[in-house]
Parts: C-alpha cells; structure tokens; sequence
C-alpha cells in the first residue's frame, strides 16, 4: 500500500491529515477536478534534476515549474525535467507520477512555490493515482523543510511541466 509509509510517518509526528480517495486520475488537474479541490490548491510533485541531482520541485495543480528561475535561484548549472526511468526506482512504494512531496523520505531536496504559503492546508497525492492527503501548509512545513521561492509560472506562459 503505497500510503502506508507516509501514513506511518504522519502518525509517527502526530500530524492532523485527511485521506482523501477518488477514481483514477492521472493528470494533475484530473484529480482536483475529482476530488473537488481547486488547482490551485492541489499541490503536484514535479521531479527535476539540478546538476545531475534528483529533486522535487513543488507547485499548484494549475500551473508549471518555471526550470530558469529555479536555475537562477539555485545557482545551478542546469535544472531540467527528470524523466520517468531517472526517478522511477527512488519511490519503490509509490506508483510512478504519484509520489508525494516528502522529499526528505526520499533522500531528496524540496522546493516549494510560495503560492502555496497563502493557503491553510495542502493536498498532494499520496503515493497512488486513488489516494490525496490534505494536511495543514505549516506541518508540511515543518516536516519536509521545503525551500520556499517563487517557482511556479500560470500554463499559458509555462516553459515546462
């Protein structure tokens, strides 16, 4: 059970969260539409590599991780999309395209866009196409230590996913 692991770990902090289950859905977009969650408010994981490194970049459902600015930000050489086969064995018990964004489970950096500061709570997958925990923003916080920046650019004017 892919949720089991991240379960267990919010249990483990005594952290409020609330499961959230809906068809299968594999965009996104798809599943704040199922699960009745504005885009916005839905938090994707984007795997991204920066200087060869895997990472998660974090944003709205609705929009697209801006690679320059996250390059700018980092200072780094590159930052570019990581393709399924570069992460896909890092998340053993997740289904792929559905890890959540506890990048500290996983031995990885996280960095947030600061739009997501501006809400209560936040939603993610949770390990599967089926399943969403919606948690309060300040616990994320406080357990992932994400680094927060303004990272995320609206569709229509997006350079990647």
């Amino acid at each position: 059970m892919p949720l089991s692991n991240l379960r267990e770990f919010l249990d483990q902090n005594n952290i409020k969260y609330l499961v959230i289950s809906h068809s299968v859905a594999y965009t996104a977009q798809g599943i704040a539409a199922m699960a009745h969650i504005p885009g916005k408010e839905l938090a994707k994981t984007v795997m991204v590599l920066v200087d060869g490194r895997l990472a998660m970049a974090v944003v709205p459902a609705s929009t697209r991780v801006d690679l320059t600015r996250l390059t700018r930000y980092l200072g780094a050489d590159v930052v570019e999309l990581a393709s399924e086969a570069e992460f896909r064995d890092r998340f053993p018990d997740c289904e792929t395209g559905a890890m959540p964004p506890f990048g500290n489970l996983y031995g990885m950096a996280v960095f947030a866009d600061e739009s997501l500061t501006h809400d209560k709570e936040i939603a993610f997958n949770a390990g599967s196409h089926r399943e969403l925990v919606r948690m309060s923003f300040s616990d994320f916080q406080r357990l992932v230590n994400p680094a927060v920046m303004p990272l995320a650019l609206a569709r229509a004017r997006a350079y990647a996913v």
